[in-house]
C-alpha cells in the first residue's frame, strides 16, 4: 500500500508533457528510424562511386567492359588504387558499426517514450548520445571512402546509395543534437541536481 502511494505521489510530481513535445520527440524518432533505413540499404548495397567506367564498392570493384557488362571481383586490390583493399575494410567497419549504435540508440529513444518512468529523461540522453555516436562513426567512413578515392571522385560519379549514406550521417547529427537539446530545454540539468 505504501509502495502504491508513493508512485502516485511521483506521477503527481512529475510533468506532464505537451503536445508540441511529443510531437517533436516522435518526429525524432521516425528521423532516426528512416536514418537507420537509409544507411542499412547503403551498406547492403555498396556501390557507392562511378568513374571512368569503373565502380567502386565498399564489398566489389567493378568494372564496364566493351559489350557493357559488369564484370564485378571482391579483390578491391584489382582497383589499382593504394590502400584500397584495407581500406575498405575500414570504412565498412565503421559504417556498420555506426549502424549498430544507432539501432541501439533508437531503442533507448522508443523505450524512453513508451515506458515513462524516473529514468525515461537519462534514457532520452543516452539514445541521443549513441546517436551522435552514429554520425562521427558513419561521417569517418564517409570521409574515409573519399580519401582513399581522392583521385577517381566527380561530383556526379556519386551513387545514389553514396547519398543515403551521406543524408543518414546528416541526419543521425540532426537529430542526435535536437534530442539533447529538447531534453535540456524541457528538463533543465539544475533540476536533476536537486532531485
Amino acid at each position: 500500500a505504501i509502495a502504491v502511494q508513493a508512485q502516485r505521489l511521483l506521477a503527481h510530481r512529475r510533468p506532464q508533457k505537451s503536445f508540441f513535445e511529443t510531437f517533436i520527440r516522435s518526429l525524432i524518432i521516425l528521423c532516426v528510424a528512416i536514418a537507420v533505413v537509409l544507411s542499412s540499404i547503403s551498406i547492403c548495397d555498396g556501390h557507392w562511386l562511378f568513374a571512368k567506367g569503373k565502380l567502386f564498392g565498399l564489398w566489389h570493384f567493378c568494372t564496364i567492359g566493351n559489350t557493357s557488362v559488369l564484370t564485378c571481383v571482391t579483390d578491391l586490390s584489382l582497383a589499382s588504387v593504394e590502400g584500397m583493399n584495407i581500406g575498405m575494410i575500414l570504412v565498412r567497419s565503421v559504417v556498420s558499426f555506426a549502424v549498430v549504435i544507432a539501432i541501439f540508440g533508437l531503442e533507448l529513444l522508443m523505450v524512453s517514450q513508451v515506458c515513462e518512468d524516473a529514468n525515461s529523461r537519462r534514457k532520452w540522453s543516452m539514445g541521443s548520445v549513441l546517436i551522435l555516436l552514429s554520425f562521427l562513426l558513419s561521417s569517418t567512413g564517409v570521409l574515409s571512402f573519399l580519401i582513399l578515392l581522392k583521385d577517381h571522385i566527380t561530383f556526379l560519379g556519386f551513387t545514389l546509395t553514396y547519398w543515403c549514406e551521406f543524408i543518414a550521417a546528416f541526419l543521425f547529427f540532426l537529430n542526435g543534437i535536437s534530442g539533447l537539446h529538447i531534453n535540456s530545454i524541457t528538463y533543465p540539468w539544475s533540476r536533476v541536481r536537486k532531485m
